[in-house]
């Protein structure tokens, strides 16, 4: 895959996409959203990749959107570029994304971060939602996201500040899975990518879809949904080599059947 603004590389069962925007610490214009969503899609196709990791670099995961794209817009403009289309097809990937994070992950860069299913930052990991400072509030899940996971008045503050928070204190709140020493963040995405690669991907997959669903719906009908997944995954070929290889005391070999 050849690309202006992402690179792509594959470490074993692992596709890695690296946004590459470092004059402007990575910002997110369309043309980068795009391509980052495209690399994700052909990772999510290919039969050999289980896992995905989404990094930037050590200065800046994605210190938000290219304001310079959006000053002179009007409303009319941002809704026929519907760049959140985008932003949906990002949401309707199948396999694990993990977020390698170091730097600047701020506004549209943060959603970006709390889209993914995992988050590993390093210690000087700063994340924020600063839109009001320029007038606008988050459009791509940051009040959603924020709030729901980090609570009500953390989201608030995030939101109506603009002021950033940083690693430690994002994993308190939650919003992130652990933090690592400076440099060491996508080496830690790898090991736990790693890791998910040699769990069945059909469960894999249907695990992530049952926690997604728990985020948008009650408990009453998150449950019917997470047990329908459950029955589903008795058909499949994993589910069978899965109970063997534990009663019989090795590895399973899973071919996401």
């Amino acid at each position: 895959m050849a690309y202006e603004f992402v690179l792509t590389t594959v470490d074993g069962p692992v596709g890695i996409v690296t946004i590459h925007r470092p004059q402007v610490r990575n910002a997110l214009n369309r043309e980068t959203i795009a391509e980052l969503v495209d690399a994700l899609e052909t990772f999510d196709g290919d039969g050999a990749i289980r896992c995905m990791i989404l990094t930037g670099d050590d200065r800046a995961f994605a210190a938000g959107a290219d304001i310079a794209q959006m000053a002179d817009a009007g409303a009319v403009e941002v809704l026929n570029d519907d760049n959140f289309a985008r932003w949906a097809r990002f949401r309707a990937i199948h396999k694990p994304v993990i977020a390698a994070v170091s730097g600047y992950a701020l506004g549209g860069g943060c959603e970006l971060a709390l889209m993914c299913d995992l988050v590993v930052a390093s210690d000087t990991a700063q994340f924020g939602q600063p839109e009001v400072k320029i007038g606008i509030i988050p459009g791509a899940g940051g009040t959603q996201r924020w709030a729901r996971t980090a609570g009500k008045v953390r989201a608030m503050e995030a939101v109506l500040t603009g002021e950033p928070v940083r690693a430690v204190d994002a994993e308190r709140m939650g919003l992130i899975n652990r933090v690592v020493p400076a440099g060491t963040q996508l080496d830690e995405a790898k090991r736990l990518a790693q890791l998910i690669a040699t769990r069945p991907p059909l469960a894999v997959r249907l695990g992530k879809e049952a926690v997604n669903h728990a985020m948008e719906v009650g408990l009453a009908p998150g449950l019917e949904f997470e047990r329908k997944l459950f029955y589903l995954l008795f058909a499949s070929e994993d589910k069978r080599e899965g109970m063997r290889a534990f009663l019989e005391k090795r590895p399973g070999n899973f071919t996401g059947r």
